[in-house]
C-alpha cells in the first residue's frame, strides 16, 4: 500500500500516480465473463474485422474501470473518489495470448494517466479536479475524462 496522499501534498499541474496495464485477449473474455458484456467486438476477430476495427478492441468500459483503479490507488485509504467519468474516443487493441501453436503477439500497452487542474475547498471538503486518460503505446489518449477526489487533510 503506497503511502496516504494529503490535500496539501498536490497542487495543480501535479500528476496522479500512472497505472500501466497490458490488455490480453485472455483478459477481454474474464472481463465479458465479469461485466456480461459479451459483443462479439471483444473476443472474435472474424466479426470485428467485418464490422470496421480490424481485429478485437479493448472494452470501453474496462478501459474506465483502470482509470478508476488509478484513481482509488492515488488517493489511499483516507482519500476517495467524489466523482469520474470517461468518453471513448479511440479503440485499443489488446495483445494476443501465446497459444500452443503461436508465440504471444503485439499490441497495445495502456497508461493511464492524470494531471491536477483545480485544488479548491467545498462543502468542508479538500477536492482536487483532475483531467484523466488512458493513453495508447502511440502517445494517443484513447479515453479522456474528468475527476474529481476528496483528500484528507493535515490541518
Amino acid at each position: 500500500m503506497a503511502q496516504q496522499l494529503y490535500w496539501e501534498d498536490v497542487g495543480v499541474g501535479s500528476e496522479v500516480t500512472p497505472l500501466v496495464k497490458i490488455p490480453t485477449t485472455r483478459m477481454l473474455v474474464q472481463f465479458a465473463g465479469a461485466s456480461g458484456d459479451f459483443n462479439p467486438l471483444h473476443y472474435d476477430d472474424v466479426f470485428a474485422k467485418n464490422q470496421g476495427p480490424g481485429r478485437t478492441i479493448v472494452h470501453g468500459a474496462l478501459k474506465a474501470a483502470w482509470l478508476g483503479q488509478m484513481l482509488n490507488e492515488w488517493v489511499g485509504e483516507e482519500g476517495f473518489l467524489k466523482r469520474y467519468g470517461c468518453q471513448y474516443r479511440s479503440q485499443d487493441m489488446p495483445r494476443r495470448m501465446r497459444t500452443q501453436t503461436e508465440p504471444e503477439q503485439e499490441g497495445e500497452t495502456c497508461t493511464c494517466k492524470g494531471v491536477v487542474t483545480k485544488k479548491y475547498i467545498e462543502d468542508g471538503e479538500h477536492r482536487l479536479d483532475c483531467d484523466i486518460w488512458v493513453e495508447n503505446s502511440s502517445g494517443q489518449k484513447t479515453t479522456p475524462g474528468t475527476a474529481s477526489v476528496v483528500l484528507p487533510s493535515r490541518g
